[in-house]
């Protein structure tokens, strides 16, 4: 059975990309390349990063990248000062929603990634 083990998002500069991620997630790439990087985040489930190549044009951004944190709303809204402290791009600031308080932020490239609570 195939099991899903790696979220990929595509960037326009995997190095740049790499240093956004590792400050805002506190973590060290176990591989990286210079146009793929992977960050392990559990065992066995990966965040890569690929640049592609000029052959592979970007696609156009349609989904999220989604972390989860424990703890109520107090403590999204203090993931989102330590992050916006790191410089991070807002898209949408802290607010509730149907599932709890939430908010995105977005990366160099503008993929997005919102900060949710833990359901």
């Amino acid at each position: 059975m195939a099991v899903p083990n790696m979220v990929i998002l595509h960037v326009s500069d995997a190095p740049a990309s790499t240093r956004f991620y590792a400050k805002l997630f506190d973590i060290e790439p176990g591989f990286e390349t210079p146009r793929f990087v992977s960050f392990p985040l559990t065992e066995g489930f990966e965040l890569a990063l690929w640049s592609g190549g000029p052959d592979h044009p970007t696609a156009p951004r349609t989904s999220e990248l989604c972390v989860t944190v424990n703890g109520g709303p107090e403590q999204i809204d203090q993931q989102f000062r330590d992050w916006t402290a790191k410089g991070v791009k807002t898209v949408e600031e802290p607010h509730e929603e149907v599932f709890g308080r939430t908010f995105v932020v977005a990366d160099p490239d503008g993929n997005l990634i919102r900060v949710a609570p833990v359901d």
